[in-house]
């Protein structure tokens, strides 16, 4: 990497000071207090340096906010531990006790948003956002099913992947949001192993699971956001407000990275689950 890349990569991150927390590479900032720490957690194939305009906002608006933003396994600086889902929790639970952290909120884009789901209901959490992702599968099951010949092939990523990014909005992205998504390189093992609960599982299986899982949040107590790029289904809103009653759901039209779209409407919402 030469030294000009690294400037680059430094201006545009400002995540730095990567510290492996268990099993998983991180970066923890801000200071202990009596505000609920937040643990970010990436989206498929991405890693934490996404968070960088986040977390610069979160430092205007929240000063001080205890903020864990991890690797997931096998993304930046984790190793290939582990792709199954529940083994993932574990790990990431794992690093919130090594980084001396209580309850946190987890906020979870994508796949992220899946597992930050998975994590309220079998660890001590004090909410839930979820950026952009749904919790029952619909069209998105069957591509992700029929694509899975295509994954195992010399050409998967012309096939698969960049045909997905191409319907994420990353063109409408500032200047530093497309970079930090065009920087990372996907790989067809990670689609492979964090997609396998799809390709194991029918759609209605995996609306039971997310169905029970939000249940329990409901049942502790736990607050839950969904923040979405587009006016959800009504049919989708009826099944998610049946599952976690209080769902909070914001709107923040653009593509699929509202963190890089909008950080600061995300920072604002972030401060509202202080308390």
């Amino acid at each position: 990497m030469t030294r000009a890349t690294n400037d680059s990569y430094g201006r545009v991150l400002r995540l730095s000071g990567m510290t492996m927390f268990g099993k998983l590479a991180g970066t923890l900032t801000g200071s202990a207090d009596d505000r609920p720490p937040l643990v970010l957690l990436h989206g498929l194939t991405f890693d934490r340096r996404q968070w960088g305009p986040l977390v610069r906002e979160l430092a205007a608006v929240d000063r001080g906010r205890r903020v864990l933003a991890l690797d997931l396994p096998g993304h930046g600086g984790s190793r290939d531990v582990a792709y199954d889902t529940s083994l993932v929790g574990a790990l990431v639970h794992e690093a919130v006790a090594a980084a001396g952290l209580g309850a946190p909120v987890v906020v979870g884009h994508s796949v992220g948003g899946v597992l930050a789901t998975m994590y309220a209901a079998h660890f001590p959490a004090a909410g839930v956002v979820n950026l952009d992702q749904a919790l029952i599968m619909g069209p998105f099951g069957d591509l992700v099913r029929r694509s899975e010949p295509r994954l195992r092939g010399p050409r998967w990523r012309e096939e698969v992947w960049d045909r997905l990014l191409a319907g994420m909005g990353v063109d409408e992205l500032p200047a530093e949001g497309r970079e930090l998504v065009e920087s990372c390189v996907p790989r067809a093992d990670q689609l492979l192993g964090y997609w396998d609960d799809i390709f194991r599982h029918s759609d209605a299986a995996i609306a039971g699971m997310r169905r029970d899982e939000l249940g329990v949040i409901a049942a502790r107590g736990i607050g839950y956001h969904w923040v979405t790029s587009a006016e959800p289904e009504p049919v989708y809103v009826r099944w998610l407000t049946g599952a976690v009653p209080g769902v909070a759901i914001t709107v923040l039209p653009g593509g699929h990275f509202p963190h890089l779209s909008h950080p600061a409407e995300v920072a604002a919402l972030l401060v509202d689950r202080s308390a």
